[in-house]
């Protein structure tokens, strides 16, 4: 049976799709009303892209896929590890620290440089957190960046 592991997988993305995208619809509204980008803004935008990817694997999947062995599979474990600690670390290290974290330890395990890996990792996390908290008024977790 060709393309099973896909659809197994398309099946999957949905269901994490609408169990993520529900539970966005059930943060409270933010002080002031309803407002058209709120908190639940981009996980709900997220949810529908996971949905469409979802059911094109259902749908269309890649006849002549093979699974990760060895190495890749090891690689794609240590990832899978890296995004768990990195939403445990997120709220308590805030949103600058746990994503330099953890784009600096994928950028390495990816091929960077330890240094050039953790700087890039800095690099994008203030850009995102400036663009969101300010640029767009949504507050990331400042952790242990907060004024008190």
């Amino acid at each position: 049976m060709t393309g099973f592991g896909d659809r197994i997988l398309g099946l999957g993305l949905m269901v994490l799709a609408v169990a993520y995208g529900w539970v966005a619809q059930q943060w409270p509204e933010p002080f002031g009303g309803a407002e058209t980008v709120g908190p639940e803004t981009f996980p709900t935008i997220l949810a529908v892209v996971l949905v469409a990817g979802g059911i094109y694997l259902m749908i269309k999947p890649d006849p002549d896929a093979q699974w990760p062995l060895g190495k890749s599979a090891l690689e794609l474990v240590v990832s899978l590890l890296v995004l768990v600690v990195y939403a445990m670390l997120l709220e308590p290290l805030g949103f600058v620290i746990s994503t330099t974290l953890a784009v600096g330890a994928l950028s390495w395990r990816m091929g960077a440089n330890p240094r050039s890996a953790f700087v890039t990792g800095l690099i994008s996390a203030v850009v995102v957190f400036v663009l969101f908290n300010y640029g767009l008024s949504l507050n990331l977790p400042a952790g242990l960046m907060e004024v008190h």
